[in-house]
């Protein structure tokens, strides 16, 4: 597998597994509303998921197509980020862990415009209006949950907490992405950084939360 379609499937795995994840509040979440707003946003990167799961098995040739790739492969071959498996614990988790993932999503859709894979600049342009809605939904109900009641308060502190070692992947290229940025076809993950931590420093100053001091990935 070339490095420019292992890109392209890591970004596709990320929104499957991100699906499923927020998928499964369907039915449980705390109010009709939210269970409408979550499972909107799980059909949005759904949606994304199906776009760049056909791509990645063009770019692949070995005549596979989305639903081979998202149903087909051992568990090993999935290439998805650590942040969106994370379980969803409750609904305040569940916010902390999708806000951190929306804002460094819309920063790499914005930079996937430029992108030299004109289908990934397609796709790109876009997801970039979905993936914005999906910040405003997460960045409102941090605020409305950390600016809350104490309970709400700790809870999603507690949250931001045990999510913040996992966004430090968000921002460490390898092989991969090296390969990509150097072809044009997407971002240095590093340049993300910046636009990433002024939108999260932004809205948990609002939250009232304390942004966590930096961790090593992997450890909480």
């Amino acid at each position: 597998m070339t490095p420019h379609c292992r890109y392209v499937l890591r970004l596709a795995d990320t929104n499957l597994v991100l699906a499923q994840r927020l998928g499964e509040w369907v039915g449980h979440a705390p109010a009709i509303e939210e269970d409408l707003g979550l499972a909107n946003v799980a059909l949005d990167l759904l949606g994304q998921a199906r776009m760049l799961l056909a791509h990645a098995g063009e770019l692949e040739g070995r005549g596979r197509g989305e639903d081979d790739l998202a149903y087909l492969r051992e568990e090993f071959e999935y290439l998805n980020l650590t942040l969106v498996e994370q379980p969803n614990g409750d609904f305040g988790r569940t916010i902390v862990r999708q806000f951190l993932f929306d804002a460094w999503h819309c920063a790499l859709y914005q930079a996937l415009l430029s992108s030299s894979d004109p289908q990934l600049a397609a796709i790109a342009a876009k997801s970039a209006k979905e993936s914005a809605y999906h910040l405003r939904y997460s960045s409102g109900w941090l605020i409305r949950l950390g600016d809350g009641t104490p309970e709400s308060h700790e809870r999603v502190q507690q949250a931001l907490d045990r999510l913040w070692p996992f966004t430090n992947e968000l921002f460490d290229g390898d092989d991969v992405e090296r390969a990509a940025a150097a072809a044009g076809i997407g971002p240095a993950p590093e340049s993300l950084r910046d636009a990433w931590s002024r939108r999260v420093d932004e809205v948990l100053t609002e939250a009232s939360l304390a942004r966590p001091p930096p961790v090593p990935f992997g450890w909480y």
